[in-house]
């Protein structure tokens, strides 16, 4: 994994730093008002929606399973978000649909948060999108795990989904102090600013290692070749 030093040292603007009005713009995605407030959402509602939920998800484990078994379980269902956040930021997010209606299903699914990266409102998922997810998790966890075994796995995975959200917001709108936080900030802006088909991990870059989908700066490129 490259080093926090190694990617600020590189330029992330190569045809100069976009304007910071259009950065944060928000544009209209619906003609439905409704629909197009529904698309905008506050970074603070995934805590204030699903933290309940896992509290819940605790007591139902707890009463059926050990906290050792509790914690473990939890822990494989937030490695499966992470491997969902990535396989589905690099293969739906980025995905190139065929004709106008393709465009703008890509658009709305992902394109007006490239072209529009700081704007405030659209930087967590919307419950319009996020709880049919939840759903769909529900019914795939019951199948595979059953109950209680499943309440604990979704416990890790909705755990992870609200820590994708938090830390995505954090990297457009945060200045980190720590180090990590710095890393996280840094290989999210070269994602944006240099290589969208670099860094796909958001909470979880880890996983951009282990697919090979790091941004390899010139100089080190060129390193490479001649060593």
């Amino acid at each position: 994994m490259s080093s926090p030093s190694e990617i600020q040292g590189e330029p992330l603007h190569g045809r100069g730093a976009p304007n910071a009005e259009i950065l944060r713009a928000s544009p209209r995605l619906f003609d439905n008002p409704v629909l197009d407030k529904l698309s905008r959402v506050h970074w603070s509602m995934p805590l204030i929606l699903y933290t309940p939920v896992v509290a819940v998800l605790v007591w139902l484990s707890l009463r059926s399973l050990s906290p050792l078994t509790v914690f473990l379980t939890a822990a494989l269902g937030y490695g499966i978000w992470t491997l969902i956040e990535y396989f589905g930021h690099r293969y739906l997010f980025h995905a190139e649909f065929p004709g106008e209606w393709g465009a703008r299903i890509h658009f709305l699914i992902h394109g007006v948060h490239h072209d529009h990266p700081s704007d405030p409102l659209r930087l967590v998922m919307p419950p319009l999108l996020s709880v049919p997810i939840m759903l769909l998790a529900l019914a795939i966890v019951w199948l595979l795990f059953g109950f209680p075994l499943g309440y604990a796995v979704l416990i890790g995975f909705i755990v992870g989904y609200v820590g994708y959200d938090m830390v995505h917001y954090y990297v457009h709108h945060a200045t980190p102090t720590t180090r990590v936080g710095r890393y996280l900030r840094q290989v999210h802006m070269v994602h944006h600013f240099r290589n969208p088909d670099a860094y796909y991990g958001v909470s979880a870059p880890y996983w951009d290692a282990v697919f090979g989908t790091r941004h390899i700066p010139p100089a080190a490129s060129s390193e490479t070749h001649h060593g």
